[in-house]
């Protein structure tokens, strides 16, 4: 049978010292586990209370944990989950089909808003033509793992011609595959207005 913490009421798994992961961590950064917390079932209960309730057409955001995207998360039927998609699926019933997503129509997904008029069921393409219109795709410049710039890029393009892709990988700090993919088209595939870098 498996331990659960032993914080009265939790009922989460057991991890390290009798105490779940997230009553572990508190312990480790404030020195008790029980510093730094959310009263047990108070996100259950906003968002049973405000969250289902609100019928507004502003953001409505998240107070409580957060995932590393920023989306909100509440723990629900055993297991933590995205608030977005159980707003969804409470408003709209359950996805069409595998391929559909919890998408919001106002761009603020990564600000945790769970605004019900906000949410829709889309497909991955949909979702993604939303974020390109919003603003809020992550591509070129904009995603914080990119090792290259637009300008950069166009200029590699142009370098490709006669330059080998190991000289313009070392030119610009790079893998030869970063360079391959970039100047054929395979990443930084938004760069189709043949404009020069300045």
């Amino acid at each position: 049978m498996m331990k659960t913490c032993s914080i009265e009421g939790c009922g989460k798994p057991s991890r390290s010292r009798g105490w779940c992961r997230g009553h572990y961590w508190r312990w480790s950064v404030h020195g008790d586990p029980l510093l730094g917390t959310t009263g047990f079932g108070e996100a259950q209960r906003y968002y049973r209370e405000v969250v289902l309730a609100y019928d507004g057409d502003e953001c409505l955001f998240w107070p409580f944990s957060k995932a590393g995207k920023g989306y909100g998360h509440v723990y629900a039927d055993g297991r933590m989950q995205y608030v977005h998609l159980l707003v969804c699926k409470e408003t709209h019933g359950p996805a069409p089909s595998p391929l559909h997503e919890a998408a919001h129509s106002c761009g603020n997904g990564r600000l945790a808003c769970c605004t019900k008029r906000h949410l829709l069921w889309k497909t991955r393409s949909e979702n993604h033509a939303d974020k390109h219109i919003h603003g809020t795709m992550l591509r070129g410049n904009t995603h914080p793992r990119s090792k290259l710039t637009d300008q950069n890029v166009r200029l590699a393009k142009l370098m490709a011609g006669s330059h080998t892709q190991e000289a313009i990988a070392k030119k610009f700090g790079v893998s030869r595959s970063t360079i391959s993919l970039a100047v054929n088209g395979k990443t930084w595939a938004h760069l189709t207005d043949g404009r020069l870098p300045q």
